[in-house]
C-alpha cells in the first residue's frame, strides 16, 4: 500500500511540475486520515479507564480529574504554539518528528508509576496530538482547488472516526490486558505511521515557507483573525457547533446508566460507533463544497444540528430516539466542520497551519464549554435541560450563520470556492 501511495504522490508531483498541489490518490488521503484519527484518539483514551488508573496509582478523585484536564490544555496549548510551525518548516519533517515525540510520551504514560509522571506525559501527549491539524493543513495544500473539499472532509472523517471510537476501544484493549495495553499499542502503531508517513508524503510542501521567525508567526496568527472575517465567522461557528456536540458526548453516559435502561460502560461506549455516521457527512460536505455550495451546505446542517436535539429529549424513554438524534446531530457537526476548515484555508493557503491552528483553539473552547456546562447542568437540573442547553448552541449557530451568510464565500454558483482560492493565491503573490 506504502508504495502505491508514494507512486501515486510522485506522479502527481511530476504532473505539476513538482511545483504547488499535487493530485493526492485516494490511498495517501486514507493514510492521512488514518493518521489523524490515531493521533487524536490518544486525548480521549483515558476517559473510560479513569477510575481503573486513579486505582493502580492510589490517585485521589482531583488528580483523577486533572488527567483529562492536563491532557485537554496540553492539546489548546500545542494547537497555538505548535500547529503554526507548519507555515515555516517542512511539513512532512514536522509531522514525522510530532509522531516520533509521541510516540515518547505514550510510552511515559504507559510505565509511568507515579502520579506526576503520569500527569506529565498526558500532558505532553495531549501537546503532540496537534500533529492531527497539521496533517490536515498539509492534506489540504496537497490537493488542487477543485477538490480540495473532498479531500478535507476524507480527512476530518479520520478525526471523527478517531475521536469517538477511542472510548470504546481503549475500554475493550483495557479489559483484556490492562489500561497500560491502550497507550503501549498507541505507542507501536504511532511509530508504524510515522515511519509511513515519512516515506509516503513529498519531501517539500506544496507552497514555499514564510520568512517570518516564531514570534512574529504566533503574532501573525493574531493578527489573521483582526484582517479576515470569514475566519472569524468561521471560527465562531466552529465554537458553537463542537459545544453542542460536547453536550452531547459529555453527558450522554448519565441517563444511559441510569434506569430504565442500566447500560453498562461497554454498551454507552458502543453508541460512538452510530456517531461515526457523521464520518459520512464529512466527506459529502468536501464534495459539496467543491461545487460552490458551501452556503447552503452550512445552513442545511445547522438546521438538522438543531433538529437533531427533539428526539434526544427523547431519549430517556426511547433508545431509537437517542440513535436518530446522534446521527443528525453527527452529521451536521461534521458537515459544518469540513466546510469551516475548507473556507479558511481557502483564504490565505500560504498560511494555512496558522487558519487552521487559531480555528481549533475555538474549537477546543467550545468544546470545553459545551463539557463544563452539560455536566453540571444534567447533575442540577436533569436531562431535559442539557437538550435545552444544546438547542440554544445549536440555534445561536443557525442565527449567526442567517445574519453573515451574504458573506460566506462560494455561496450559490459553482467554482465559487475556486473563487476564494485565486483569491487567497492574488493575496499571496502581493
Amino acid at each position: 500500500m506504502i508504495g502505491d501511495c508514494e507512486a501515486g504522490t510522485r506522479q502527481a508531483a511530476a504532473r505539476d511540475g513538482g511545483g504547488s498541489a499535487s493530485v493526492l490518490s485516494r490511498g495517501v488521503v486514507v493514510l492521512f486520515a488514518v493518521a489523524c484519527g490515531t493521533a487524536v484518539a490518544n486525548v480521549y483514551f483515558a476517559q473510560p479507564l479513569l477510575a481503573t488508573i486513579g486505582h493502580d496509582l492510589a490517585m485521589s478523585p482531583a488528580l483523577v480529574g486533572g488527567v483529562v484536564a492536563l491532557t485537554q490544555v496540553g492539546y489548546g496549548v500545542g494547537l497555538f504554539l505548535l500547529v503554526p510551525l507548519g507555515d515555516v518548516v517542512d511539513r512532512r519533517r514536522l509531522i514525522v518528528a510530532q509522531l516520533l515525540l509521541l510516540v515518547v510520551a505514550l510510552a511515559a504514560v504507559a510505565v509511568a508509576r507515579t502520579a506526576t509522571l503520569l500527569l506529565a506525559g498526558m500532558a505532553a501527549m495531549g501537546l503532540l496530538a496537534v500533529v492531527t491539524q497539521t496533517l490536515v493543513a498539509f492534506a489540504a495544500s496537497l490537493a488542487p482547488p477543485a477538490r480540495r473539499g473532498g479531500v478535507v472532509g476524507l480527512v476530518t472523517s479520520g478525526v471523527v472516526i478517531g475521536i469517538l471510537l477511542s472510548r470504546t476501544a481503549s475500554g475493550l484493549v483495557a479489559d483484556l490486558a490492562g489500561w497500560r495495553s491502550v497507550y503501549l499499542a498507541s505507542a507501536g502503531l504511532t511509530a508504524l505511521l510515522a515511519v509511513a508517513l515519512h516515506l509516503v508524503l513529498p519531501r517539500h510542501g506544496a507552497l514555499p515557507p514564510t520568512s517570518l521567525r516564531y514570534g512574529q508567526l504566533l503574532r501573525s496568527t493574531v493578527t489573521l483573525f483582526a484582517r479576515e472575517r470569514v475566519l472569524r465567522v468561521r471560527a465562531l461557528l466552529g465554537l458553537l457547533i463542537f459545544a453542542a456536540f460536547s453536550t452531547l458526548w459529555s453527558s450522554i453516559a448519565l441517563p444511559l446508566s441510569d434506569p430504565p435502561f442500566s447500560l453498562s460502560h461497554t454498551a454507552i461506549g458502543a453508541f460512538g460507533l452510530v456517531g461515526a455516521v457523521g464520518a459520512l457527512a464529512a466527506t459529502a460536505a468536501g464534495r459539496l463544497n467543491d461545487r460552490g455550495l458551501s452556503r447552503q451546505t452550512t445552513g442545511t446542517a445547522l438546521a438538522l444540528l438543531a433538529a437533531s436535539w427533539l428526539p434526544l429529549a427523547f431519549t430517556r424513554s426511547s433508545l431509537w430516539a437517542l440513535v436518530i438524534g446522534v446521527v443528525l446531530l453527527d452529521l451536521a457537526v461534521q458537515a459544518v466542520h469540513v466546510t469551516n476548515q475548507t473556507l479558511i484555508y481557502a483564504l490565505r493557503p500560504d498560511a494555512g497551519s496558522r487558519l487552521i491552528g487559531g480555528y481549533m483553539v475555538f474549537y477546543s473552547i467550545g468544546s470545553a464549554t459545551g463539557a463544563i456546562a452539560a455536566t453540571t447542568l444534567c447533575a442540577v437540573a436533569g436531562w431535559g435541560a442539557v437538550c435545552a442547553l444544546g438547542a440554544a448552541f445549536s440555534c445561536l449557530a443557525f442565527a449567526l450563520w442567517a445574519f453573515t451568510r451574504s458573506d460566506t464565500p462560494g455561496g450559490d454558483t459553482p467554482g465559487a470556492d475556486s473563487g476564494v482560492a485565486g483569491r487567497g493565491s492574488a493575496a499571496q503573490r502581493r
